[in-house]
């Protein structure tokens, strides 16, 4: 009965911001009726004993108001920082000097989209450093959305190119990688060298193909007409367009800096998102003072990096909160665990429990909105579950683990999809249309590498 609870109210929700409701309420909505019907039915518990308040109905809140909490001084944080800095860059004329200084040599190219490709495959490249998909997807739609736009494509294009560059968790520091190879008994190493890499090397060519095609033909259907940025004088009377060309390194300091400080490179200076944004306005407002001698223009411009902080805050760390609220309801029900409990029985052979293992997973990335969640939830039960149909833990955890940050590229609610389409001024749900293809590829070549090793060892 909970399954089927779970599975109306998710409907209910869905058709609810199909038909254009603020999905932030709907979704707290959804959220709170799973976990009150959990708490009275005994399905389940909204808080844990020693984070409850005393009262079932008070505990919904509760949970609302730590997640929010949480979400504000962390993730939320980065999201701010990171959305407000653009704001400043766009506001200094820094991005469109950006755009400037690099959109001749790519239009040589004659091809946008093949420039849209390559850029899913350099995100994937850089986010060996960067483990965070929404912090990855940020400073990309930073540095490299505008390019993208100067070239011609559509808005929703270029942020599925750049809200996809982490779609697979494939770095050999990422915390899913190194549960992954503890839980199966391999060093972390051989573990990224032996199995990820290859899968990450074949999907290079397969997703970055249906990136090419997909915005292409999508943007065509849409009737988006590529028409690249006119490379023409600056206007002198607008400030913003008028500013010198080498305004364009102001924008890529903090990922230069994040890049820089990083077992890449410096160990011995630590950096993150916050801190490398910081520096960067810090540099960008010298910059402006000695444009123009005025420091009562220079502070007053400020204030759209504080503006910055404020829009995020509402349109992007509430939906954010909305969608983790929703799913710890759906966690309350006990939905996914009985998926699981469920799937056991059926005597499935170790493939076939492998793609059940991938499809639960999948399905609770989407609509939880979150990759690690689902993954590392599950992930301590995968060598029981390998043992019980005589499959090695590797080859279904590996999968597990790559289906999860796959999936989660196909949720509305997930942070790096609200963060993207929050910066890049779409919809999160015309997005993932856009997502969809590209990461089902994603997903293929998960599936299709792993009955490789499956077959091969």
């Amino acid at each position: 009965m909970g399954l089927v609870i779970s599975a109306l109210v998710t409907f209910c929700v869905g058709f609810l911001i199909y038909k254009k409701y603020k999905p932030q309420p709907v979704l707290f909505l959804g959220g709170m009726i799973l976990m009150y019907i959990a708490a009275i039915f005994g399905y389940g518990t909204i808080l844990p004993a020693k984070a409850a308040t005393g009262s079932t109905f008070f505990d919904a809140f509760e949970f609302i108001r730590a997640t929010m909490s949480s979400n504000a001084g962390k993730l939320g944080m980065n999201i701010m920082a990171v959305g407000a800095f653009a704001r400043y860059m766009d506001k200094i004329g820094a991005s469109r000097s950006l755009v400037r200084l690099t959109i001749r040599p790519l239009l040589a190219l004659k091809s946008p989209y093949i420039v849209l490709s390559g850029t899913w495959v350099v995100g994937m490249l850089i986010g060996l450093c960067i483990n965070s998909a929404s912090g990855l997807a940020m400073l990309l739609m930073v540095t490299m959305f505008p390019i993208l736009i100067g070239l011609g494509v559509s808005r929703l294009s270029a942020t599925a190119a750049v809200a996809t560059t982490l779609c697979f968790d494939w770095s050999p520091s990422d915390t899913g990688t190194i549960l992954s190879a503890e839980t199966a008994g391999l060093n972390p190493v051989v573990y990224w060298t032996d199995y990820q890499v290859p899968i990450v090397l074949v999907a290079f060519v397969v997703v970055g193909t249906l990136h090419y095609f997909t915005q292409k033909y999508m943007d065509k259907r849409d009737g988006h007409v590529v028409q690249p940025m006119e490379v023409e004088k600056p206007a002198e009377d607008d400030p913003a367009d008028s500013a010198p060309l080498w305004y364009a390194v102001l924008p890529v300091i903090p990922l230069a800096l994040i890049l820089s400080f990083s077992p890449l490179w410096i160990t011995s200076i630590k950096m993150n998102i916050v801190m490398a944004m910081f520096i960067g306005l810090f540099i960008g407002a010298c910059c402006e003072y000695m444009r123009w001698h005025d420091g009562k223009k220079v502070l007053g411009d400020i204030q759209t990096f504080f503006d910055g902080l404020g829009m995020q805050m509402a349109n992007v760390i509430t939906l954010i909160v909305a969608g983790q609220t929703f799913a710890q309801g759906l966690l309350s029900m006990g939905t996914i665990n009985a998926l699981i409990s469920g799937s056991q029985g059926f005597g499935f052979g170790p493939m076939a429990m492998m793609l059940v293992m991938v499809a639960i997973i999948t399905f609770s990335a989407i609509v939880m909105g979150s990759g690690n969640a689902p993954f590392f939830a599950f992930a301590a039960l995968t060598p029981a579950v390998a043992a019980h149909t005589g499959l090695h833990p590797v080859l279904m955890l590996l999968p597990m683990h790559f289906a999860a940050s796959i999936a989660r590229n196909c949720s509305p609610i997930t942070a790096v999809i609200v963060v993207s389409s929050g910066m890049g001024g779409v919809s999160p749900f015309d997005l993932v249309k856009r997502t969809a293809i590209p990461m089902a590829g994603a997903m293929l070549v998960n599936i299709g590498m792993t009955f490789f090793y499956y077959y091969r060892g």
